[in-house]
């Protein structure tokens, strides 16, 4: 069964899977290789007079460069053309494509490994999420590396000059990294303190770093920009009835895209047209309305386009299996849909649903709409994380503009 449930030319599924890849930033030159033999499946089908792609095309073109070998007798062109061919298929029947990389392994070894171990355990504990854990691994495994090559292997061999020749060799990181190396650093290094793994406290060797990370302005859209997004998608179908109805809860409610794909049954309140959930990313409560165009959208899209299945889950995949819909998978389908509806200057600018979120709490700001409450709105724990929303409500800061005084001014007098 195909994942959109209609026919697809090669144009359009080719076009899905490279706004897909956009949004997982794979590199244009990447993107171009598959375009490359995208183009080759496509004067396949012409010469065979093939209008729409499906498994059994890409299984025919597959046929055609393999014949008889076996696929270890294939030179690196070949194996490259059944990848592209094995891409849109997937694809078309999954809604994404499975990396096929070997993730690289970080070995914790000997005493200092268990140490490692031991820290990553506590840092668990103490209630760092799983993505601050496994940076301090990888971290940390840097740091084991360079002492492995200094013939440091266990604590009693460690000196300050080993942790200093560690910290002069990160020049070449960037500074946002070296920032996180040295945290992860002297973390460690006060942890083997505390626990008395360490006779003297090395922390100190640790220089702090003055690294900010710089916010950068929301990417937003305007109100008419949102409208014809949400017109461009094609209600007359299942696929197209759950587009529009996530796309819907990302621009007119702000919600993430990890709670949109986690919504579950048990969130819709429809006693009192609410949706109720925990946030993911803050574990934090949140009450929203079901607006009318919502509950309409969701009834839709339940009625007559979420395939029948056990699953808590609203939004699932339209083609076999049917699972829950996965974070990139929606970030793919409002990237797609905004290139669709004809929105400028995507490319140039954030094109997932965050940037629905961040839209939102632009159109509340031009309504001028108090800053607690579109805090309220966007689930921010308070207000200070709002308030980088300001600076994209230029007109409001137009009002605040001084008036530039002429340089024969006297207040200029005296001034060099």
């Amino acid at each position: 069964m195909m994942k959109h449930g209609k026919q697809q030319t090669i144009q359009e599924i080719a076009l899905e899977v490279e706004v897909y890849f956009t949004s997982l930033s794979y590199k244009k030159q990447r993107i171009r290789f598959y375009q490359k033999g995208w183009a080759l499946i496509e004067n396949f089908m012409l010469e065979n007079s093939i209008q729409f792609y499906e498994a059994q095309v890409g299984v025919a073109f597959i046929n055609k460069i393999q014949g008889n070998r076996d696929f270890s007798e294939l030179n690196r062109s070949e194996k490259d053309l059944i990848r592209c061919a094995n891409v849109l298929t997937e694809y078309q029947n999954t809604g994404s494509v499975k990396f096929r990389s070997i993730l690289k392994q970080y070995p914790l070894n000997g005493e200092i490994g268990d140490a490692i171990k031991s820290y990553l355990a506590y840092r668990k504990s103490e209630g760092a999420s799983d993505d601050t854990v496994n940076n301090n691994k990888l971290y940390l495994h840097r740091l084991l590396e360079f002492l492995e090559k200094n013939r440091v292997n266990n604590f009693s061999e460690l000196n300050n000059q080993h942790i200093l020749g560690f910290i002069n060799g990160l020049g070449y990181y960037s500074k946002s990294t070296i920032h996180c190396m040295l945290s992860s650093l002297r973390g460690f290094l006060k942890y083997l303190f505390d626990n008395r793994i360490l006779d003297q406290n090395l922390t100190y060797l640790v220089p702090k770093s003055s690294y900010k990370k710089e916010a950068r302005l929301p990417t937003t859209y305007t109100r008419d920009e949102v409208n014809n997004l949400l017109a461009s998608v094609d209600k007359g179908n299942p696929k197209g009835k759950r587009d529009f109805t996530m796309i819907l809860l990302a621009a007119r409610l702000g919600l993430r895209a990890s709670d949109i794909c986690g919504l579950k049954f048990e969130n819709i309140h429809w006693e009192t047209n609410t949706i109720r959930l925990v946030q993911k990313k803050t574990k934090e409560h949140i009450d929203l309305p079901i607006l009318t165009e919502i509950g309409n959208a969701i009834i839709d899209y339940l009625k007559y386009g979420r395939p029948n299945s056990d699953l808590p889950y609203l939004f699932l995949r339209t083609g076999q299996p049917y699972d829950k819909l996965e974070e990139p998978t929606l970030h793919s389908i409002v990237s797609f849909y905004l290139k669709q509806a004809g929105i400028k200057d995507i490319e140039n600018k954030k094109h997932g649903p965050h940037a629905l979120r961040h839209s939102l709490a632009g159109i509340l700001l031009e309504k001028k709409t108090p800053l607690p409450v579109i805090s309220e709105v966007l689930g921010h724990t308070n207000t200070e994380s709002t308030r980088t929303y300001l600076r994209i409500d230029l007109d409001t800061l137009r009002q605040c503009a001084l008036e530039v005084l002429p340089l024969n001014s006297p207040l200029f007098k005296g001034v060099n």
